[in-house]
């Protein structure tokens, strides 16, 4: 009897999971239409991943956050039944495996993580993620004994439902293959980016961006052996796969190499099988750490990107330069075709994806164990969320003086390090932390896909050292607290002006209608000195307020700044709280245009910034309208990086500067400050590039030749060492050195009439490429200036201190450029 029990037990079990299995359905089946003859919306690709997993024994699906606009971020897990039954352990012992976890572990199983649509428009890739899950579990379920496969269906939902519901909106029916139809022509900015308009491909080390931010909390909890990101390129290249392309950062181990040559064998099998064209070892190298290749990579994975041919231009169907019809289907194919391939060979290899992962780890090999840092506490808590991010381990040191590379002076050195941050490379992640801090990263070809330099003490504005020995530190917060209290009988508050939080508490001080002040001199107050910029916020401008005094303490408490009580307004050194040079900051009218002509990607940094960031209110005026836009109701025009030379003609040129000749301030920034170069007014030239010795043979430089020659004219992302002058109100909170970033060889005189806040003399290179006749058109060029027209202003930012929102040490002369330059008119 107990042997019939056992049996019918196991037969409805085995007629469960099969009923199971049969109502799983394919995306054909589930969707209403063959993946590929339309675009899915992403509500209807969730739909489908949660159909999969509550159908099938073999995956988990789970939400990891949520976009700005409300959209999941959503993962799946997908392996055998027996691994599922098993997956924290799994995940765990890969962590104990390099050392992450505490504990110990021999890892035999596989993760391959696979990211599809990091651009929206390069939309392929999210419908192929839904064939390749359900071939995974329906067809390929041995790979999965030993393979656990993440699949993140959709990194940009936001930037993909823009493209998507664009197309499905202009589309032909039947769809239309010529090149110049409606639906193979996206508008302004496009679905590549995310909502804020960022690149989220460009966004992986420095998690500016939620979407970022979410993924790495998962991407920490699982460190994948493989990481796969899913592209999209122009319409006539075939299919780009790994190998890489040069240069390779030095980090980068034989394995991860090696690896990659096999995954690129193992993909040609199949497309030469079906007689699909593809290419490898160009373009796309493994340098910049912040995309979703190349960060992976630094992390101990086999980072890969996969670029199909299509992008936005593709739609449905599309006849390509060659005169072949590239269809969605077509591209679908592809992608499903390498994702699968890259599961088998990871499968194939699991074992040493294992042993070869854990020898990533170790750090003993590299040449600087700490780096010390130094610098405002508020700078040093940013860089330490940014650390948090990444899991990334740092202390604090009780040392009184380390010596070292010094980045300031670009020599061996030595700072004061009492209490100063310290990153050391004897961690698990310590390889990224070289990567991330290193002086100079090494580099072996100049052809590069991106910038070359990010150096993290630079970009925080912080003192640093390189020590080639393990500084010791305790791993324990500086944790600060801050408890101000009213003081109505004194005279007023004052708040040092030294980082983006000062910036911020300001901004939130106007946005509740509290008038504040600032000093354009030093001066000191009771026991307390202040340097120029420095807030004031008096009784005496707030008298109508009569929540003035708790306003203030609030505000103060809620931003963690320390503000402080004077007991009078005389002051000991300096100037009085009533001098001419203390200057009631304006509640600033901003408007920022976008549009075509402007970089999407500009006019997203500026977004976001004065969202996210500063939280302050912004209008956005698209080109569309902005020539009948009466700009008298604002105080400060934005133009962002971009090309406006067939825009902004004549016409328009001379009533913006009718405009500013009557108190307004126009801030151009990058591309922006080309278009009022060498005209009448601006005080604005172009240094003339050398005239180079012309052969009259003409020019003999080789075919092949030209584009490693073209180089020398060339600045790719690289920090040069400028001055400041520090008494201009656009340089308040600064010294007189600035590390800035320089993303072009664009060069201007000095202003001969206006201030030049930030400029080169003699070019000094700190990292990165530049090209040698780019470096001589550098010396004696502007940075920062201000030019002086009537009454207003015109601001040259001609390094964009914004770029990608990761330079942090460039964003307060961006503030002080709104509020603090030219501060001569306060509107009531």
């Amino acid at each position: 009897m107990k042997k019939l029990i056992t049996t019918l037990f196991v037969v409805l079990i085995t007629t469960s999971l099969a009923y199971s299995q049969n109502k799983l359905q394919s995306p054909k089946d589930f969707l209403g239409y063959e993946v590929g003859d339309q675009f899915t919306r992403h509500a209807d690709v969730v739909n489908y991943f949660n159909h999969v997993a509550n159908n099938s024994n073999m995956v988990n699906y789970h939400t990891y956050g949520k976009t700005n606009e409300r959209r999941p971020l959503t993962y799946a897990i997908v392996s055998s039944e027996e691994n599922l039954n098993n997956i924290e352990n799994i995940r765990l012992n890969n962590l104990k495996n390099i050392g992450v976890a505490e504990g110990t572990a021999n890892s035999e199983i596989a993760i391959v993580w696979l990211s599809y649509n990091v651009h929206g428009n390069e939309a392929s890739s999210t419908e192929a993620a839904m064939k390749t899950i359900y071939k995974l579990i329906t067809q390929k379920e041995t790979w999965l004994k030993n393979t656990v496969v993440i699949i993140d269906p959709c990194i940009n939902p936001d930037g993909r439902d823009r493209y998507v519901n664009w197309y499905n909106q202009v589309k032909a029916t039947p769809y239309q293959i010529n090149q110049t139809a409606t639906e193979h022509n996206e508008p302004w900015p496009g679905g590549r980016p995310n909502h804020y308009l960022f690149d989220l491909n460009r966004d992986w080390a420095w998690a500016t961006q939620v979407e970022s931010q979410q993924r790495l909390k998962i991407y920490n909890t699982w460190m994948p052996h493989v990481h796969v990101d899913f592209h999209e390129q122009g319409i006539n290249e075939p299919y780009y796969f790994a190998p890489a392309a040069e240069p390779f950062h030095e980090i980068i181990t034989p394995w991860q190499k090696d690896f990659q040559t096999q995954v690129g064998k193992n993909h040609a099998r199949y497309f030469d099988a079906e007689g699909w064209l593809f290419f490898t070892r160009e373009r796309f190298d493994l340098l910049y750490p912040s995309y979703g290749d190349t960060y992976p990579t630094f992390m101990g994975a086999i980072g890969m990107t996969y670029e199909q041919a299509g992008h936005g231009r593709a739609g449905l169907g599309i006849q390509t330069d060659e005169g072949f019809v590239l269809t969605l289907k077509d591209r679908v194919l592809h992608h499903t075709t390498t994702g699968l391939s890259t599961v088998e060979i990871s499968s194939k290899q699991a074992s040493k994806l294992n042993t070869e992962f854990k020898k990533f780890f170790n750090t003993s090999n590299l040449k600087y164990k700490s780096y010390i840092l130094n610098g405002e506490a508020d700078k040093i808590n940013t860089l330490t969320k940014l650390l948090d991010r990444h899991e990334i381990v740092y202390g604090f040191t009780d040392n009184e003086k380390v010596s070292g590379y010094n980045f300031r002076e670009n020599k061996q050195g030595s700072i004061n390090a009492k209490g100063a941050l310290v990153v050391s490379t004897n961690q698990p992640k310590g390889k990224m932390v070289k990567v991330l801090f290193e002086p100079d990263a090494k580099l072996n070809d100049p052809l590069t896909y991106d910038i070359t330099a990010w150096s993290i003490p630079h970009a925080y504005g912080l003192d640093a050292i390189a020590s080639t020995t393990l500084i010791s530190a305790n791993t324990n917060k500086k944790n600060s607290t801050i408890g101000n209290t009213t003081n109505p009988a004194g005279p007023g508050y004052i708040a040092k002006w030294n980082s983006m939080n000062d910036a911020a508490f300001m901004a939130d001080l106007l946005k509740h209608n509290i008038r504040v002040r600032f000093s354009e001199k030093d001066f000191s107050n009771g026991t307390e000195s202040f340097k120029k910029g420095s807030l004031i916020i008096t009784k005496s401008d707030n008298q109508k307020n009569s929540t003035y005094d708790k306003t203030v303490i609030d505000i103060a408490n809620a931003h963690k700044r320390k503000i402080y009580t004077a007991s009078s307004s005389f002051s000991n050194s300096g100037v009085d709280f009533g001098s001419p040079d203390v200057k009631l900051i304006n509640n600033q009218k901003i408007a920022v245009v976008k549009g075509k002509y402007t970089s999407s990607l500009s006019y997203g940094e500026i977004w976001h910034f004065f969202e996210q960031q500063l939280k302050y209110p912004i209008t956005s005026i698209d080109t569309d309208y902005f020539k009948n836009t009466n700009l008298s109701n604002f105080d400060v025009l934005i133009l962002p990086n971009g090309y406006y030379d067939d825009y902004l003609n004549n016409d328009i040129i001379k009533n913006l500067k009718k405009w500013v000749q009557k108190g307004g301030k126009l801030i151009t920034i990058g591309t922006a400050v080309n278009t009022f170069a060498n005209k009448e007014g601006f005080d604005l030239y172009k240094n003339k590039p050398e005239e180079k010795e012309k052969d009259s043979t003409g020019n003999l430089i080789a075919y092949d030749q030209r584009e490693r020659e073209s180089v020398k004219d060339l600045i790719t992302g690289s920090i040069f060492k400028t001055k400041v002058d520090s008494s201009h109100p656009m340089a308040f909170g600064y010294n007189d050195t600035y590390f800035s970033l320089k993303l072009g060889s664009d060069s201007f005189k000095f202003l001969k009439k206006g201030y030049n806040v930030a400029y080169v003399e003699q070019q000094q290179n700190i990292s990165g490429f530049a090209g040698t006749s780019a470096l001589k058109g550098l010396n004696n060029s502007l940075v920062f200036g201000e030019a002086r027209i009537g009454q207003g202003s015109v601001i040259y930012m001609v390094d964009n201190p914004l770029f990608r929102s990761f330079w942090e040490n460039g964003k307060l002369f961006f503030v002080n450029a709104i509020f603090f330059t030219n501060n001569n008119k306060f509107t009531l």
